[in-house]
């Protein structure tokens, strides 16, 4: 995969509005089985404690998308730890993209996910992503990379979240 970052910006926060309790927009971002059934369907594991182990695994429509397009794909997509969790309001944690060296050897950044109950039954999602140090993975979490084949990054991720929440399906179908 190319990366050559067009988008030089250290954090981005990304913000949606979903018609779903802040109880079940937590579960769809820790349960692995809500995780692999959105976004690029990597498989979430959390312990939930400061300290604790936070990484996704590809699941079978990941797998199948790179070896479609010729991307060998690790048993960890996605590794850090958990830094505080205060479900289902807030969780941050390190994440590190493991699917691409260069990626990876950038190191770790910091995501931040806040959930906050609005009026009507919405929630308000915030996912702030400190990419500090981590052009590449900046570039791709922008979707600047989604040409090459790596998605739309978090709005792609998010608007899937939010589309599966309030209609029972992915954008995909």
């Amino acid at each position: 995969m190319t990366t050559t970052p067009k988008s030089t910006t250290t954090t981005r926060v990304h913000q949606v509005y979903i018609k779903a309790t802040p109880e079940a927009v937590w579960d769809a971002i820790t349960k692995p089985e809500w995780t692999e059934r959105y976004g690029y369907g990597g498989v979430a594991e959390f312990d939930l404690r400061p300290g604790g182990v936070a990484r996704a695994f590809p699941g079978e429509a990941m797998r199948r998308g790179a070896a479609e397009m010729g991307y060998p794909i690790p048993d960890v997509v996605v590794d850090g730890e958990v830094v505080e969790a205060d479900p289902p309001r807030r969780l941050v944690q390190t994440w590190r993209m493991l699917m691409d060296p260069g990626m990876a050897a950038e190191g770790f950044t910091r995501l931040t996910w806040e959930i906050e109950e609005t009026q009507g039954g919405v929630t308000r999602l915030t996912v702030t992503h400190d990419l500090a140090g981590a052009p590449k993975l900046a570039a791709m979490v922008a979707g600047d990379l989604e040409s090459e084949g790596a998605g739309g990054g978090w709005a792609e991720v998010l608007s899937d979240l939010k589309t599966l929440l309030e209609t029972g399906k992915s954008l995909r179908g």
